[in-house]
């Protein structure tokens, strides 16, 4: 591949060996240091290096590649100590399957709410985390745009193109990727405008639209390679920070369309509580996420194309975003755990619209 943002399988490979080599010595330091190994420390100790694991969702790994390098600054002027973090990216639904199942992190930020609950559910994460930082613990926003080749032979400027005939359509798995599950609420969303609420037409709508993909990928990366390294199909449904990327790596190849509504897609934060009070790093995941609502790393993010939650930041990047775009969120479809028990549970809308195919 020749864009320097994309990622292989291989390095991803490699990056979780390293995370679990990492996480056995400070599991097997944290034993051995005491047997209170279950107690949160109450401050940093002066002169230790602190480490920490990030598990997060796929489009994310630029932004924290420039955050983390900004954190351990700030950590190192405040505390008398260092910081190391190590960090795992891919489809959201799939990186918290791994937490659950015993991927050691410290702190995750996925695709949405529901991914985090899964955590939670997994008895790691304590109840009440949303509310444990600003803006229901969401500190930067997205939304979902189109992204198509350059001059849009295929003249693709709404929800409704993607039902053609002609349209190829790459947009990742709704089972594994978090960025998927947005794509297609989204898509819900205009379809409920366009068809005035009638289901069976909204359900037809949807059915075209999955035929008409051609690969789904597992996260929101592998779809952006399959369409922009592999060429494949007319349209790729994208995080608009992933489009960005896109359009920033190759200007003369791509453009983005912005469709008539879209959805308020808010990526959710959280401390992995039983892992860190296990290894002696709440207050440096606290101060982590923390960080994540300050100016530095709000501005950090919309260089990165994620929308900044704080509104004076994102007011410097209004050339960049469209700000007036119509979008729905997730309380128009009851909240997390309605929408995804309907669309994406096991044997929901998704599951018999694909299965059909």
């Amino acid at each position: 591949m020749k864009g320097t943002f994309f990622k292989t399988t291989a390095a991803s490979l490699a990056l979780l060996t390293t995370i679990f080599a990492a996480a056995s010595c400070a599991n097997a330091s944290a034993s051995n240091a005491s047997d209170t190994a279950g107690t949160a420390e109450t401050a940093p100790e002066t002169g230790k290096t602190y480490s920490i694991i990030n598990v997060s969702y796929d489009p994310t790994r630029e932004l924290y590649a420039a955050y983390n390098e900004a954190f351990k600054k700030h950590w190192e002027s405040e505390h008398d100590s260092t910081v190391e973090i190590t960090q795992s990216h891919g489809g959201s639904g799939k990186q918290a399957l791994e937490v659950a199942n015993g991927n050691p992190a410290d702190v995750v930020t996925l695709a949405l709410e529901y991914d985090v609950k899964a955590v939670e559910d997994a008895g790691l994460i304590e109840p009440g985390w949303v509310s444990e930082f600003p803006l229901d613990s969401s500190p930067y926003t997205s939304t979902i745009v189109f992204l198509v080749r350059k001059g849009n032979p295929k003249n693709i400027l709404d929800w409704g193109d993607l039902a053609r005939d002609d349209v190829g359509i790459i947009t990742p798995n709704p089972k594994t990727s978090g960025g998927a599950r947005w794509n297609h609420l989204a898509a819900w969303a205009w379809a409920q405008r366009e068809y005035n609420n009638d289901e069976a037409k909204v359900l037809d709508y949807i059915k075209t639209l999955y035929s008409h993909v051609l690969v789904l990928d597992s996260g929101a990366r592998g779809a952006t390679n399959s369409f922009v390294e592999n060429k494949q199909g007319d349209v790729l449904l994208a995080w608009e920070n992933e489009a960005f990327l896109s359009l920033k790596e190759y200007p003369d190849d791509y453009e983005i369309v912005t469709p008539s509504i879209s959805i308020l897609a808010q990526p959710s934060v959280a401390i992995v509580d039983k892992v860190v009070d296990k290894n002696g790093t709440r207050e440096v995941a606290t101060e982590y996420l923390s960080y994540l609502y300050s100016e530095e790393a709000q501005r950090i993010a919309g260089e990165n194309f994620y929308r900044p939650s704080n509104k004076t930041v994102l007011a410097e990047f209004s050339d960049t975003f469209d700000l007036n775009i119509n979008l729905v969120t997730i309380n128009d479809f009851g909240g997390w755990d309605e929408a995804f028990a309907k669309h994406f549970a096991d044997g929901g809308l998704f599951d018999q619209i694909y299965e059909q195919d």
